[in-house]
Order: C-alpha cells, then structure tokens, then sequence
C-alpha cells in the first residue's frame, strides 16, 4: 500500500436509509438482487470467514458493513490483506441498523460488498482438469452452494455452469458452501449443450446423471474411470435436458434402494464426486 495511505477508512452509522449503504439494501429479495449484483459488478459475502475466503482468493472489498463487536476481527483481516493502494471503506452499525438496512439478522455481525472478478473463459478453467462438474439450469441458491462445497471438499477440479444456472456469487450460495465458490476454478458455458463439443474436444467424457433406459450404474463408472471426466447434473425436478442426455458420451445412474428413484441434486453430485475422485 502506498505510504501515508490508510488501510482502512471506517465510518459509523445510525439511519440505515444512508444512501451509501445501497450496496446492502433488502439482502432478501433474490429475483432483485440476482440482477442487481452482476449488473453493478459486485457479490455480496456474509460472514467473517467467507470474507477471509474471499479475500484470500484475491477478491477486492468495495466496502465492509459490521456491528461493533466484530470490528476488531474485521479489521485486522482488512488490513492483512494484499495491497492495492485504496482504502477500504467500513461501515460500522449496531446490530438493529443492520437488520432494518438487510431485512435478516446479519450472521456473525458482517457482510462485504466485493468486486465481482471476471469469468474466464472454459478453456483455461478446465485446463489441466481430471474432474469437471457441470451444472445445468440448477436454480436454487442452496444447491448450488452445496454442489460447490462438495467439489471443493472431494477434489473435482473446476465448475462449469450453464446461462441459467443460478448465480455461484448469490450471498447464499456462497454462504452454502462456506466459500468454497472462491477456491473451486469455475465459469459459465455458453452455449449449452453446445459446450459438450468443447469438453470433447479437451479430452473429456462427459456423464449425464439421468434415469434412462440405456444408463450405466455408477458402480460400472466407478470400476473404470476415463482419465477426465465431465459429470452433468441437472435441474431440480426435471433434471437434465434430453438434448443434453443425447450428446453425452453416456448416461450414468446411481444405484438406489428402499423404493427411492433420485436423490437431491447437490446429494447426487456429491455422490457421483466421490465414487469417480481420482485416487492415488
């Protein structure tokens, strides 16, 4: 940081209809926020260690809001930060103020509003990759965070997310996966199905997770691993597109007992993560 520049620029507050707080404004309105965020290139990140997870990827605060007590703590994450010459603005509020400004109670006293980095392009994210997830139209916030923390956690490589795919940098998908949406490499294919060609091309078998009549048990896929591998997983409910299933190099199903056909697709995923990880 340049000499004489503070590292942090803290500001305190009582009315939470301050205009500078517009960043943070109803938190819980998704349909809103979902365009808000992306188009003002921002993301919002809740709570003290998604914020240390984000800043740790390398992501920029815009500015900091936080309640008294978790001051201290956020201050020295701030300003432990790598330098980039531009202090950080920190609002400080007590914990009712921040209620009336979010519309919830504020998880751990701290929200952030960050810069929104830029999506790379498919090529470099799956570059060097064993193990590709693929989400497809997954629109709930929760799934999606839940997909991301159990690639994180088994060691799928990157994340492919289709354009109606909900947003990775949802506050609660990165709540979700506790910020494991910073450490998983991950970018959005467009067009799709089209982007299989593009998997294909790299090397990659793509698996559609689908009930079928001409699928394989994952146990068969387990057996024998191709050396990159695409899983696709789809949407809520209808699951994934039959022109997805058609370009697929094969179908996959997970064995199930007690008279149950499908699992929730965060549960599938981390399933089909774990029984195709690449060993030793």
């Amino acid at each position: 940081m340049m000499s004489g520049v503070p590292a942090l620029d803290i500001v305190h507050l009582t009315d939470p209809d301050d205009e500078r707080l517009a960043d943070y404004v109803s938190l819980t309105d998704v349909a809103l926020r979902s365009r808000h965020e992306p188009e003002k290139g921002l993301y919002i990140a809740e709570s003290s260690t998604v914020l240390g997870r984000a800043l740790a990827a390398g992501h920029r605060p815009r500015s900091v809001l936080v309640s008294p007590r978790w001051l201290p703590d956020l201050t020295a994450m701030l300003e432990a930060r790598d330098p980039d010459g531009e202090p950080v603005r920190v609002y400080v509020a007590e914990p009712a103020v921040l209620e009336a400004i979010t519309g919830f109670h504020v998880h751990r006293g701290a929200l952030a509003a960050m810069h929104r980095p830029p999506l790379p392009a498919v090529a470099d994210v799956i570059a060097g990759a064993r193990r590709v997830a693929v989400l497809e139209d997954v629109v709930d916030h929760t799934n999606v965070g839940a997909a991301f923390r159990s690639a994180a956690a088994i060691g799928v490589d990157a994340v492919l997310v289709t354009p109606r795919c909900a947003d990775p940098l949802y506050r609660r998908s990165v709540r979700v996966s506790m910020g494991t949406v910073f450490q998983v490499p991950w970018t959005r294919v467009d067009p799709w199905p089209g982007g299989i060609d593009v998997l294909r091309d790299a090397g990659f078998v793509t698996a559609a997770l689908a009930l079928s009549d001409d699928s394989v048990s994952l146990d068969a896929l387990e057996a024998d691993p191709p050396e990159r591998l695409a899983l696709v997983l789809g949407a809520e409910g209808d699951g994934l597109k039959p022109a997805t299933i058609a370009a697929a190099d094969l179908t996959v199903r997970i064995p199930m007992a007690g008279g149950v056909d499908s699992l929730n697709v965060a549960a599938a995923g981390a399933v089909a993560f774990w029984a195709t990880r690449v060993r030793g």
